[in-house]
């Protein structure tokens, strides 16, 4: 039997493996490209170059699609369809469109169907099937979306994705949108206001939810920033149809005004994910949490700009040591108090006073309230090197010496013993020196040598930008000054 020889159109197409179109397909436009061409290519040429064009614009998955391609070509999975809305173009018929959410493995985007194809999509398409499409990929209003040009079921194609009404944090990917989240509510902050470009005021806010699969920001933009000072740390909530975007390498969770967020009457376990105190090293951002040993009150101060700022310390202990922690902003005003037990995340361990770690909780830290033995703090061995029966931060709830500072624990270990050896010292008279600028007036003095505030006692008048250095003994936080230069 003679062997069959492929043409060279035959194997381009092979190469191609175009499964939405077929050989008689390549073969009509393979001939008219030559025709177009003028006799300027062969059938060879003429087939590459048809098969360039029907490939160009693929991408391995979703999470490759990016705002400004000329084209994006990928198969997706439906996950949701919207509702059909009609709409007014300048001296032409009513236009319509439907947004679809679609999903691959490597992510989500919301894809818009125009006219005929949307009347189309609410009538035939359903959660579950798998779509070719190819469009222009934008960044619309809730995030990345593709509009779409050409939107094919394909019955043959199989794509991993589970269809299910909400997502967890862990899940979450960068243009996803219509997302549905339930999540606690790990923290919130004040609502800010800023100017837009075209001279309006805008409003927002920000909240920490949290789950069994992580902890996300979520950002309430405008009418819906009254929600983060509506809701309290430690209640459920629903997100609904919110967009993710990216913001200094992290994930966030946007609300606007479609969207919405609902407490709900359901638990949601959230275990956080932190280090030991002890292992912290300067210049890492790290997750922490323990019990409140004691509080400073908090201090206000003017900054370079004018504006007032605040601050507040509290110490945390948790089995393997204790670490002060700065409170900046809003978050100084938090109700907390010895014996709490806290999470800290997202703070930045820098250099304290005295040489000591400091853990620094900003803007973009999370600081809240948790529930008695959430956490899986090491215990300390006691004197006689055998383990502690007691677990996680629940081992320190009911110590009352640790939690309001007293020095009464008698097995002499941990950071009460460092307190000990700190008030020794400090009767013994000696002498520490401390040089910065004045950030507040009054009674008390404060200083800022731009790494660390220090409460000062003094009798000298001072002025606010001035630096001086102050000698004096250090007393529960405050240096007592004898000498003011």
């Amino acid at each position: 039997m003679p062997s069959v020889v492929m043409s060279d159109i035959e194997e381009v197409y092979e190469d191609l493996d175009a499964d939405d179109v077929s050989l008689e397909e390549f073969r009509e436009a393979v001939s008219a490209k030559v025709e177009q061409m003028g006799g300027l290519a062969d059938e060879e040429t003429a087939a590459m170059l048809i098969a360039h064009e029907l490939t160009e614009g693929e991408v391995e998955g979703i999470a490759d699609i990016e705002p400004g391609m000329e084209e994006a070509k990928f198969v997706a999975k439906v996950l949701s369809v919207g509702e059909l809305r009609t709409f007014e173009r300048d001296g032409d018929d009513d236009g319509q469109v439907v947004n679809i959410e679609v999903a691959d493995e490597t992510g989500r985007v919301r894809v818009a169907l125009w006219d005929e194809d949307a009347a189309a999509a609410v009538e035939e398409l359903d959660p579950g099937q798998v779509l070719r499409i190819s469009g222009r990929p934008k960044e619309g209003y809730n995030g990345l979306e593709v509009s779409a040009d050409r939107v094919e079921g394909d019955e043959d194609a199989e794509v991993d994705v589970e269809i299910g009404d909400a997502a967890d944090i862990e899940g979450l990917t960068i243009g996803q949108s219509d997302v549905n989240l339930v999540g606690r509510v790990l923290d919130t902050d004040e609502i800010r206001t800023f100017s837009r470009d075209d001279g309006s005021e805008g409003r927002v806010a920000n909240l920490t939810l949290g789950d069994e699969t992580g902890r996300v920001r979520v950002t309430l933009w405008d009418d819906r920033a009254d929600r983060a000072a509506e809701l309290s740390p430690g209640v459920s909530v629903e997100v609904v149809d919110g967009y993710v975007r990216e913001r200094d390498g992290s994930l966030e969770l946007h609300v606007g005004d479609r969207g919405a967020v609902e407490e709900i009457d359901e638990t949601v376990t959230y275990v956080p994910d932190t280090v030991d105190i002890d292992s912290v090293e300067i210049g890492q951002t790290v997750d922490i949490a323990g019990v409140v040993r004691s509080t400073d009150p908090k201090r206000t101060f003017d900054r370079d700009d004018g504006s007032e700022g605040q601050v507040r310390n509290v110490r945390l202990q948790d089995g393997s040591g204790d670490i002060r922690v700065a409170l900046w902003g809003d978050k100084a005003d938090k109700d907390i108090a010895p014996g709490d037990e806290l999470l800290c995340a997202d703070v930045e361990i820098q250099d304290g006073w005295q040489d000591d770690l400091e853990a620094s909780a900003g803007w973009r830290s999370t600081v809240s309230l948790l529930d008695d033995g959430s956490t899986a703090a090491t215990v300390d061995t006691d004197d006689g090197g055998n383990e502690s029966s007691e677990q996680g931060l629940s081992a320190f709830a009911g110590d009352d010496d640790a939690s309001d500072g007293d020095d009464g624990d008698e097995d002499g270990g941990g950071t009460d013993a460092e307190a000990d050896a700190d008030a020794a010292t400090s009767a013994a008279g000696e002498t520490q020196e401390f040089t910065g600028t004045v950030v507040q007036t009054g009674d008390p003095v404060m200083l800022d040598n731009g790494e660390e505030a220090l409460t000062v006692a003094t009798s000298e008048e001072v002025r606010l930008g001035q630096e001086v250095t102050v000698r004096g003994e250090l007393r529960d936080d405050t240096l007592h000054a004898e000498e003011l230069f």
